[in-house]
């Protein structure tokens, strides 16, 4: 097997994995808020999560194009030039992750999902671990 072949479709896997926690983080969130989850609310999930989104929406804005995307298309053209990945998860992968239309429409979906994430930083607020024995204690 093609060792940059390989390296190119595990990419795409930390892509997809990227992807699914800054989607389904909000999912998680919005959740949260409507279940009464106190995990949903712990400082640093909500942190690594804004930051993440952020990332995107600031590359998206700058017009970069993303880092792993990059990494991957080298990786496969050192391995041969292949267009798609012929890997069954990856090409799976591949398939939910990337979708064709203009740029802009890309842009304003990851701005307004960013704007998703940083509203529910006011609906609500992370909490500090310690907030948490602070309140449990009624203080």
């Amino acid at each position: 097997m093609n060792t940059y072949r390989l390296l190119a479709d595990a990419v795409v896997v930390v892509h997809a994995a990227y992807i699914a926690f800054v989607v389904l983080g909000l999912v998680a969130v919005l959740l949260g808020m409507a279940l009464g989850w106190r995990w949903t609310r712990n400082l640093w999930f909500r942190a690594v999560h804004l930051v993440m989104i952020g990332v995107v929406v600031a590359q998206s804005l700058l017009g970069i194009v993303c880092p792993l995307t990059v990494w991957e298309n080298d990786l496969r053209r050192l391995g041969g030039g292949e267009p798609r990945p012929d890997a069954f998860i990856a090409y799976w992968a591949h398939e939910l992750i990337f979708f064709r239309a203009p740029p802009w429409v890309f842009t304003l979906g990851y701005c307004l999902f960013g704007a998703a994430v940083l509203a529910t930083w006011f609906f609500s607020p992370p909490i500090r671990k310690g907030a948490w024995t602070a309140c449990r204690r009624g203080g």
